[in-house]
């Protein structure tokens, strides 16, 4: 039997001004939307995809934690873009360095540095060193 999930597919923000959320997105993460709707916009690629979608929320339940190479300077670039801290980054023992924000449009937007995921994306394809992968149908 395999899974059902199967990876995260889209992170999904929420923001009633959608123009100005397009617009610091955009800022943040260096790519303008493939995606664009006068309700929902999609930027990034099928690895890691932020949609935005015309809706309002405030910042509450599960956080979701971007893989990034520097805590420090994204928390920055956050903070300098109008974010404001939610957990200050951290030190979580073991390589994992982890912090929270709220956006400027309320939603909480974790970043994280997990000496996991980068052993991951730079292995070769089949899987870290020394973890054998499951068989198929597993």
């Amino acid at each position: 039997m395999t899974s059902t999930f199967r990876g995260l597919a889209t992170i999904r923000y929420h923001a009633e001004d959608l123009a100005a959320a397009k617009a610091w997105y955009s800022e943040l993460l260096g790519v303008e939307p493939y995606f664009d709707t006068p309700d929902y916009i999609r930027l990034g690629d099928h690895s890691q995809e932020l949609g935005v979608s015309r809706t309002p929320s405030a910042p509450a339940g599960v956080v979701a934690y971007w893989h990034v190479d520097d805590v420090g300077a994204v928390w920055e670039r956050l903070l300098s873009l109008g974010a404001r801290a939610h957990e200050a980054p951290r030190d979580h023992g073991h390589g994992f360095v982890a912090g929270a924000a709220v956006d400027p449009f309320g939603n909480l937007i974790g970043v994280m540095y997990n000496p996991h995921f980068a052993e991951m994306a730079a292995a070769p394809r089949g899987g870290a060193p020394g973890v054998t992968p499951a068989p198929a149908g597993g």
